[in-house]
């Protein structure tokens, strides 16, 4: 894997994973559990949420196969639900104010609902990962590589939720909410060149012919 894709595969990853989203979702969950339970909350969370997210890594793919599904569709239809999600992230409810209203109304303070799912391990995130890890294209390495990645934003994500009380007074929600709009748009971007890789897939788009010249 080149320096170009593993820093593609990363940007991917902390778009879709969101971790300064998941921000005000600790800070409304832990309202009322003591301080000194916060850092064992946090961990909590990320750890249930890698755990889901590396489960789609290992047998997302397998599952799919199983089912007769081809990994360029899920490519495309993947990709669409993808920029689905960004465009929510764009023009719709931004992550923290959607999942804390969700909160709100189930009186739900727990590290598993609504931080580490659907906060941390989003539907994004599940597709992003198994597109990520194709097995007929990315060796073993390649998919290890992807799951490191994977594990270093996971563990960026702990770092932000036990930071979660100054960065929350630093940026406030509105900071918060500008900078998921932000993430929504590169996130529609790899959208787009997710699908257009699956349509390449299926053998429906030659990407080579369509290049610009001056690449």
């Amino acid at each position: 894997m080149d320096w170009q894709n593993l820093i593609r595969e990363f940007i991917t990853l902390v778009v879709v994973i969101d971790p300064i989203g998941s921000i005000p979702i600790f800070l409304y969950a832990t309202a009322h559990v003591p301080k000194q339970l916060h850092r064992s909350f946090a961990l909590r969370a990320v750890l249930v949420a890698g755990a889901v997210l590396l489960a789609f890594l290992i047998g997302g793919q397998f599952l799919l196969e199983s089912l007769g599904l081809r990994l360029g569709s899920f490519q495309v239809a993947g990709g669409m639900v993808l920029f689905l999600f960004a465009m929510t992230m764009i023009f719709g409810d931004s992550k923290p104010e959607k999942e804390v209203a969700s909160a709100e109304r189930d009186h739900l303070a727990g590290a598993v609902f609504p931080l580490a799912m659907p906060s941390i391990a989003s539907p994004g995130a599940m597709l992003a990962i198994v597109i990520l890890t194709d097995n007929h294209t990315n060796p073993v390495v390649d998919q290890a590589i992807t799951g490191g990645l994977l594990v270093l934003v996971l563990l960026l994500t702990l770092v932000l939720l036990l930071l979660a009380s100054r960065i929350g007074r630093l940026i406030g929600t509105t900071g918060s909410s500008v900078i998921s709009r932000v993430m929504g748009i590169v996130l529609a971007t790899v959208a787009v060149d997710s699908t257009l890789g699956g349509l390449e897939a299926l053998g429906l788009l030659d990407l080579a012919q369509t290049e610009s010249p001056l690449n």
